[in-house]
C-alpha cells in the first residue's frame, strides 16, 4: 500500500546565532551552509527520491510574508513549485504552524499525511531518513509520530524523549519529554539507552493532529481555523491577516500538543542529524582544511588553526591564531573565540536596543 506524503516546511527561524550571515531580511534557511544549495531548497528536495511505499507530494511552506520573493526565487532555481506557500504577518510559534500546514493538507488531499519539517537542519542521508519516515505511516495514521537523533553524547543543548512500549516498525509509544538538562542529567539518559535527542520532526494525519490540537490547546486551534479562513489568497499563496493572526497564541507544538496528548509516538531517525544554531556548530559539522580550519570565500591563513574564516566579498587575513570565530560581509564584521559561539546573540541584542537593521 502507498501512502501518500506532504512534505510542511517550517521557514520562519531567524538563526541570531549565526549574525552576520543570518540577519531578519535573509536569515539562515536561505543560505548555503551545509551543501552547494541553501538550507531550505536542502530540506523540500530530501524527499526528492521517495521511498518504497511513499508517494511524495508537492511541498508546502510556512514562512514570513517578507521573505515571499526568496522562497519563490529559490524554490523556482531548484525547479520546485510548492502546493501551498503560507505567509505569516509574524511569528506564532511552531503549534500555530502546524495547525496551517494541516488545514492546507486538507485541502490539497485529504488522504495525505503531513511531514513538519523546520528548513534548518541537516540530515546526513535523505533515503535512510525516507525510508524511516515510510516505516512509521502506519502508526502515524493514529498517532503523531516525532523523530528522535540518537544521541553520540551527553548534550544538555537538546531536548529529549523517553521511548516507551514499541508500536511496531520501529516506532515506540512517548513514555516521557524532557527539557534541556544538565550535564549529569544528559549523561544518566545516555546510559539509560532509552531517550533520543528530539529533532522537532513530526508526521501527521491533519485530521488526528487538529483534533488533538481541539482537545488540548482549543485556542490555538479555533484561532488558527479563524486565521486560515480569513486569510487573502493569491492563487497558492495564503496570506495570513495581522489582526486574525494576533490572537493565535505562540506556543510550540511540544508545549501544546505533544506532552498532553496520549497519541504521542517516537521513531529513531535512522541517519545523522544536526541542527546549524551557531559558528560553533558549523565548525563542528565541518568540512575542515588540513589545519582544521572552517573557510568560505578566500582567506588568506597562516599559522591559523580551528578556526570559522567566513567572507563574503571582503579579503580575510589571519595569522598566528586558534579556535576562533572570524566572519565578515557587507554589513559587519565579527571575532571572537569558538568557545563563545553563543553569545553571538548578545551582540545581536545590543544592536537591536540601537535600532539598528538588518539583525536576526
Amino acid at each position: 500500500m502507498t501512502t501518500r506524503l506532504i512534505p510542511a516546511v517550517l521557514s520562519g527561524g531567524s538563526g541570531t546565532r549565526l549574525w552576520p550571515l543570518s540577519t531578519d531580511e535573509t536569515p539562515k534557511q536561505f543560505h548555503a551552509l551545509g551543501s552547494a544549495n541553501t538550507m531550505i531548497q536542502d530540506t523540500v528536495r530530501r524527499l526528492a527520491a521517495g521511498s518504497d511505499g511513499l508517494e511524495v507530494l508537492s511541498p508546502l511552506i510556512i514562512g514570513n510574508r517578507r521573505h515571499e520573493a526568496l522562497i519563490e526565487d529559490q524554490m523556482a532555481a531548484i525547479g520546485v513549485a510548492p502546493a501551498g506557500v503560507v505567509l505569516e504577518p509574524f511569528g506564532r510559534n511552531s503549534a500555530a504552524a502546524a495547525a496551517m500546514a494541516a488545514l492546507l493538507a486538507l485541502e490539497i488531499d485529504q488522504g495525505a499525511l503531513v511531514l513538519l519539517m523546520s528548513a534548518d537542519a541537516l540530515i546526513a542521508d535523505p533515503e535512510a531518513f525516507a525510508a524511516t519516515i515510510a516505516r512509521s505511516c502506519a502508526a502515524a495514521a493514529e498517532n503523531i509520530v516525532l523523530f528522535g537523533v540518537e544521541p553520540t553524547g551527553p548534550e544538555t543543548g537538546f531536548g529529549y524523549i523517553q521511548a516507551g512500549d514499541p508500536l511496531g516498525a520501529g516506532v515506540s509509544r512517548v513514555k516521557r519529554f524532557a527539557e534541556k538538562p544538565d550535564l549529569a542529567t544528559a549523561q544518566a539518559y545516555l546510559d539509560s539507552g532509552d531517550y533520543l535527542w528530539n529533532a522537532g520532526i513530526f508526521l501527521y494525519s491533519p485530521q488526528v493532529f487538529m483534533a488533538e490540537l481541539d482537545l488540548h490547546a482549543p485556542e490555538v486551534a479555533s484561532a488558527a481555523r479563524a486565521a486560515f479562513a480569513a486569510a487573502t489568497r493569491r492563487g497558492r499563496v495564503v496570506e495570513l491577516d495581522e489582526v486574525v493572526f494576533a490572537k493565535a497564541p505562540s506556543i510550540s507544538v511540544d508545549y501544546a500538543v505533544m506532552e498532553k496528548t496520549a497519541r504521542a509516538a517516537v521513531a529513531p531517525l535512522g541517519t545523522a542529524w544536526a541542527d546549524i544554531g551557531s559558528w560553533s556548530e558549523l565548525w563542528r559539522l565541518g568540512p575542515r582544511t588540513a589545519e582544521g580550519n572552517v573557510t568560505r570565500g578566500d582567506p588568506l591563513l597562516i599559522d591559523t588553526r580551528d578556526c570559522v574564516v567566513w567572507s563574503q566579498g571582503r579579503t580575510v587575513g589571519a595569522v598566528g591564531v586558534s579556535d576562533l570565530i572570524i566572519v565578515a560581509t557587507d554589513d559587519a564584521v565579527i571575532v571572537l573565540p569558538k568557545s563563545r559561539a553563543q553569545d553571538v546573540k548578545l551582540l545581536v541584542e545590543q544592536l537591536k536596543a540601537r535600532g539598528a537593521g538588518g539583525t536576526a
